[in-house]
């Protein structure tokens, strides 16, 4: 028999299968998380699932969470200048103009590695621990190639120097080392920055418009840009705050569009310097409204705004017309592509940088090898008599000056936090303090006369056996209810609200902060405390209210004093609340009835050698900082003299008859004029990091010969230099610098000498060839030591605006004594291009028939320094005028 179908159940189970069918269909993972799938496809996958708010919520620095897509939050502002910043502890390496005096490639890219291996095991054990929060991601806005154009940028000490090459060089070498060599995913990514030209005025930064001709532009600011984009393969670029040419770095088509994605075929993303759209329309008003600024930047090309502006702005500029939704996808679709190119979307089973450790962060090897860069770093610029390097047995030495025993001397800015530090002070007796007595007197301020005022500072200041103070933080302005946060807090930063480190605190509109714990007195007397902040502020000591100002809302300093006797403990307790201006408080202490000059003088007097360690701080130059002391301004500086404070003591303690080397600190060039010609021996050590006490005593006592060489023009005084406003070459470093310098771009001295000879290539070369030139270079003296071999190129004969010379290339080598070898180097068609412009709008490379003379040597030719001597030679470029890419 036949059994009869039942068609309407046919229907249901068909039905129940579709419907079982289509709910599995549901849970399979998105296309974008398919792994197999190309980039592109899987970017444009997610990007499709987004509606248009969702899309401009991740074009701001602080990207929200999409849960519904499971797209984590994730902020994009990260640092790494000199060694991971801002996020607990690192290794810190010498500041970027320190690292620039190496003039040494290789180690600038180890150290990066070294950076990234760390930014990759912190970042994913704060993930661990579902810490997204600023400082915690893989995408660094790092590093600054700006040209240090002139020595009062205050901001120049974050730069690789004056030069278009080295700063190329050291950038590409950075980059490489912080993106890493994996050919699917990078390590961390690199943002170049501040694109394109921008170097100071920092009070004007937000209003200035930097005008230059377009071969300053090509021939100056633009080089180290390209090459860390064509070369390195940078993969963010960040635009600058200030207008070029009349129009706003971040909303500059010819900038952001023209050269570098079209020129350049850079096909990452852009992000904005923080405020800076805000600024396109309000500071510099270029257009009336923020739809309209944030719109201009989008269609330009910025596609991530560090700030608020995109957030609230974007929407009404679509409303409006004034921008498209494709535009944003744009956008959207680069920043997306930044994060699977990190592997944030992928198994960490495919992305080898997941499996770094948290235990390499901060690890002796890593330490170690700050300490190598601080000693490649320091240069030394006289050594009179070889007073240098000083005899271990000497019986007292007497070591004085602002920056001897300072901590955040050591660091700059932009800077981490350093598990364990060495200053030049404890350097120096951790050298030579067993057998030779160490006395230490801090003699003078680094600028102010009267009592050395000192930060206050972890170094005398404890809770619970802890260095530090036990914070506080409250979501309000009175100290109400219970903290939102409390840490132990190191107060190893002259601006304490800088130096929490508090995730997003700097945003925050209403807070207030308790500091608590106990400060132990380091002398008997009278002290004389000076509190100073942007709001409200009361401290406590010893359960007595020194200084009440809770009301103000403005920067604003109070004084109070207390008489304390050494070494014994007193409660402490500081109050503050957030005030209407830049976050900022300090607190600086001073014992009024002493006389330090008196102090420095009576130890100097009884003491074989005196080591003097001044200079200046990132206290005093830095981005846009409070600073009105003289000769600074804004974080800038009005004049390159040492401070005459310091000028004063040095005379002072070389009218003693004893033996004075002058050891400097700073991120820029300073004007010791005096100082060159009176003082036996100089040595310049930047901001050397973390341990960099333990590299200037190495040096200062022979265990390493300096070979750290200038990678800026010293000047006699501003008076040498044009305007500071005026971003015009002319009269600008040594390559258009054509008076006397105090001391040369690329000079340096050594415990050794070191002669060139045999200087090889050929004497005349077809335009559009490349030369190949090679060079003996032999250690002479009696120290094994580095040698710096420096080509130089001059067009001797061009048509058009030429440097007078030009760095063309490096090396740093090691011989020992007696040794020879042979350095070669090759120079390319670019080379020895001259840039051609056409009525100021167009630019290209042009090699043209005629004469070059190249140098190679130690030095910038014609420094004469004792330690090096160079060799020239002429070649002749024949054939017709070539254009070269």
């Amino acid at each position: 028999m036949i059994p009869v179908i039942d068609m309407r159940k046919i229907g249901v189970f068909i039905l129940v299968i579709f419907i079982i069918s289509y709910a599995q269909s549901q849970r399979i993972e998105p296309r974008y998380l398919d792994v197999n799938l190309s980039l592109e496809e899987r970017v444009n996958d997610l990007v499709s699932r987004m509606t248009l708010e969702e899309k401009i919520n991740q074009m701001i620095d602080q990207a929200e969470a999409i849960p519904r897509l499971n797209i984590p939050e994730y902020n994009w502002w990260n640092e790494c200048l000199h060694g991971v910043a801002r996020a607990g502890t690192a290794t810190v390496f010498p500041q970027a103009i320190g690292l620039a005096a190496t003039w040494n490639t290789n180690l600038m890219f180890e150290i990066a590695d070294v950076i990234s291996t760390e930014a990759r095991a912190k970042h994913h054990e704060y993930m661990r621990k579902n810490d997204r929060s600023r400082y915690k991601g893989l995408t660094f806005w790092s590093p600054n190639i700006n040209i240090f154009r002139d020595p009062r940028w205050g901001r120049g000490q974050e730069t690789y120097g004056e030069d278009p090459y080295l700063t190329a060089r050291m950038g590409v070498a950075f980059v490489k080392g912080l993106q890493g060599d994996d050919p699917k995913y990078f390590k961390v990514i690199a943002t170049p920055k501040h694109y394109a030209v921008h170097s100071g005025p920092e009070p004007e930064r937000h209003i200035f418009d930097a005008i230059t001709g377009n071969h300053d532009l090509y021939d100056t600011y633009l080089p180290a840009f390209e090459a860390c984009v064509k070369e390195a393969g940078a993969y963010s670029i960040m635009c600058a705050y200030n207008r070029y040419m009349g129009e706003a770095c971040c909303g500059s088509a010819a900038l952001l569009h023209h050269i570098l994605r079209e020129d350049w075929g850079f096909d990452g993303y852009i992000v904005s310097d923080c405020g800076a759209i805000y600024d396109i329309y309000e500071n510099h008003k270029i257009v009336e409204t923020a739809a309209q600024a944030a719109a201009l930047a989008v269609k330009s090309g910025t596609d991530l705004n560090c700030g608020k502006i995109y957030k609230s702005a974007l929407a009404e500029a679509i409303e409006k017309g004034l921008i498209s939704e494709d535009e944003i996808n744009t956008a959207v679709k680069r920043l997306f592509t930044a994060r699977f190119k990190l592997g944030l979307f992928d198994p960490d089973s495919l992305v080898k940088y997941t499996k770094i450790p948290i235990e390499v962060n901060d690890s002796e090897k890593h330490r170690a090898l700050s300490v190598k860069a601080a000693r490649e770093s320091m240069v030394l610029l006289k050594n009179e008599n070889n007073i240098l390097p000083l005899k271990k047995n000497l019986k007292r030495i007497a070591v004085i000056g602002p920056t001897a025993d300072s901590y955040p001397m050591l660091l700059g800015n932009y800077n981490g936090t350093p598990s364990r530090y060495v200053t030049p002070l404890q350097g120096i007796i951790n050298k030579v303090g067993g057998h030779t007595e160490i006395v230490y007197e801090h003699g003078c301020n680094l600028v102010e006369e009267g009592p050395v005022k000192t930060y206050l500072s972890s170094e005398i200041l404890s809770i619970d056996n802890d260095q530090g103070l036990k914070a506080e933080f409250f979501k309000n302005r009175d100290l109400s209810g219970e903290p939102f946060y409390h840490k132990i807090d190191p107060i190893n930063n002259s601006n304490w609200i800088y130096g929490t480190r508090v995730p997003n605190l700097w945003m925050m509109q209403d807070y207030s902060i308790r500091w608590s714990g106990m400060f132990k007195a380091p002398e008997t007397g009278l002290f004389n405390f000076t509190v100073k902040g942007d709001g409200g502020y009361r401290f406590y000591l010893n359960d007595q209210l020194l200084v009440d100002d809770w009301q103000s809302k403005e920067l604003s300093s109070a004084d109070g004093h207390m008489r304390l006797e050494k070494n014994k403990e007193y409660p402490i307790v500081i109050e503050y609340c957030r005030g209407t201006g830049r976050p900022e408080f300090s607190i600086q202490w001073e014992l009024s009835e002493i006389d330090n000059f008196k102090k420095a003088l009576e130890i100097a007097e009884k003491s074989d050698a005196i080591i003097f360690i001044g200079g200046i701080t990132a206290q005093l130059e830095g981005e846009e900082m409070p600073v009105d002391y003289e000769g600074f301004r804004g974080g800038d500086r009005t004049n390159i003299d040492l401070p005459k404070v310091q000028q004063n003591l040095i005379k002072l303690l070389h009218g003693t008859g004893k033996p004075v080397i002058l050891v400097l600190s700073g991120g820029s060039a300073l004007a010791v004029n005096w100082e060159k010609q009176h003082i036996p021996a100089i040595v310049y050590m930047w901001y050397p990091g973390q341990e960099g006490g333990t590299a200037l005593a190495d040096i200062l006592f022979g265990d390493y010969n300096p070979a750290g060489r200038l990678p800026v023009t010293f000047y006699k005084s501003v008076e040498q230099l044009p305007p500071f406003e005026d971003y015009n070459m002319k009269g600008r470093t040594y390559r258009y610098f054509d008076k006397e310098p105090l001391f040369p771009f690329g000079y340096g001295l050594s415990y050794t000498k070191f002669l060139y000879s045999n200087l090889i290539c050929p004497d005349s070369v077809t335009t559009g060839d490349s030369i190949t030139v090679s060079v003996e270079v032999t250690n002479t003296g009696k120290f094994s030591g580095d040698e710096v071999i420096q080509l130089y190129l001059k067009d001797i004969e061009s048509s058009m605006p030429v440097p007078i010379c030009a760095l063309k290339g490096f090396t740093r080598i090691h011989l020992d004594a007696g040794e020879k070898r042979t350095a070669r180097f090759v120079l390319t068609p670019k080379q020895m291009a001259v840039i051609q412009t056409d009525d100021d709008k167009n630019a290209r490379y042009i090699i043209e028939p005629g004469i070059i003379e190249i140098a190679l040597g130690g030095e910038l030719p014609g420094s004469n320094s004792s330690t090096t001597e160079s060799v020239t030679k002429r070649i002749n470029l024949i054939g017709k005028s070539a254009s070269v890419y």
